[in-house]
């Protein structure tokens, strides 16, 4: 990746907005965080805003409050106008929630970084690369390009970006390029151990209890090649729990033996269902999400249907009974 293009649009202005996907991920959130230190280095004027609150189990990422949610710590009027806005970790406008209308109705200039396949056309100088493992790669690489260097905190956020996105290096897309900059950031401070107890041991018994439930009814079908869960809005009321809570569910039906493929379907409070989509190679439900307008990468990949439950996850099943070649052989509509 040639980065002199983002260094000089960086020399050239002044004022930056930095956002990133509906309900941040380490990814987002760290790149955000690491792009904020490069622009800093540069003595520049920086607000990061995003339209979700970065989920529970992610709240030490944000322990300075620098990343601000829309209409929560800062209202729409507020929001500095500024020269630039950076997108990270998504080029899709469905994804950018609210922030989405408020990035259009401006004329700043816009750059995209990031590694996902599914892609707008966002009118932006664009950074991107499939065949990174995470966002905060590229990040890393933008820094390291133009002489900056990370202090400790900054380290251990890009650490989590890049550790969280490839399954803690065990997923197909982690490298030796990957290992390379988990070292160096180790080598500036970054902290193994304690982000991994920070990300995943720090689990509230709700959580705990909203997992026991959703994978205690795991469904199986295509001679197990394909499984999947959900959590519905009394699950989530009666654990008191969150929908991020459902998180890393998904990934747990794939490690069922003979399973190809993994789906989770959560019913939000606003009635639609957000889906988490999984797969070992060859398939590719990136492809597959964008028949629902969602996206994401080959093997890990997001979308969103309208409600009610059932018919949404008939339409997703059915989905990828047809990725899997595999015949259907349920009733019509699936009995939760």
């Amino acid at each position: 990746m040639d980065w002199n293009p983002l260094k000089t649009l960086i020399e050239e202005h002044q004022s930056f907005l930095i956002t990133s996907h509906v309900r941040p991920d380490a990814d987002a959130l760290g790149s955000e965080l690491g792009m904020r230190a490069i622009l800093m280095a540069f003595g520049k004027q920086v607000t990061i805003v995003n339209a979700s609150a970065p989920p529970s189990n992610l709240h030490f990422m944000n322990a300075d409050g620098l990343v601000l949610k829309l209409n929560e710590n800062i209202t729409r009027a507020n929001v500095p106008k500024v020269d630039v806005i950076i997108i990270v970790d998504t080029s899709a406008w469905q994804q950018l929630g609210t922030m989405a209308d408020l990035i259009q109705a401006v004329p700043s200039k816009r750059v995209v970084i990031d590694h996902h396949v599914s892609a707008d056309q966002m009118d932006s100088v664009e950074f991107k690369d499939i065949d990174s493992a995470a966002t905060g790669e590229l990040i890393f690489e933008a820094a390291e390009s133009m002489g900056v260097t990370f202090d400790s905190d900054t380290a251990n956020w890009l650490y989590a970006a890049i550790a969280t996105d490839t399954g803690w290096f065990r997923f197909p897309s982690t490298t030796a390029r990957t290992m390379r900059i988990a070292a160096k950031l180790i080598d500036m401070g970054a902290v193994p151990h304690n982000i991994y107890n920070l990300v995943h041991e720090q689990s509230s018994l709700a959580r705990i209890r909203l997992s026991g439930r959703v994978l205690g009814r795991i469904q199986s079908e295509a001679e197990g090649r394909l499984n999947w869960v959900y959590a519905d809005a009394k699950d989530l009321s009666e654990t008191a729990s969150v929908p991020s809570d459902t998180e890393s569910l998904v990934n747990v039906c794939l490690t069922v033996v003979g399973s190809e493929a993994a789906f989770i379907a959560v019913e939000l409070q606003t009635g639609q269902i957000k889906f988490s989509l999984r797969c070992r190679p060859p398939h590719n439900v990136a492809k597959l999400a964008e028949q629902f307008n969602g996206g994401g990468h080959r093997l890990a990949s997001g979308a969103t249907l309208p409600g009610p439950l059932i018919p949404a996850i008939d339409q997703m099943r059915k989905a990828f009974l047809e990725m899997l070649g595999a015949s259907d052989s349920k009733p019509s509509e699936p009995q939760l």
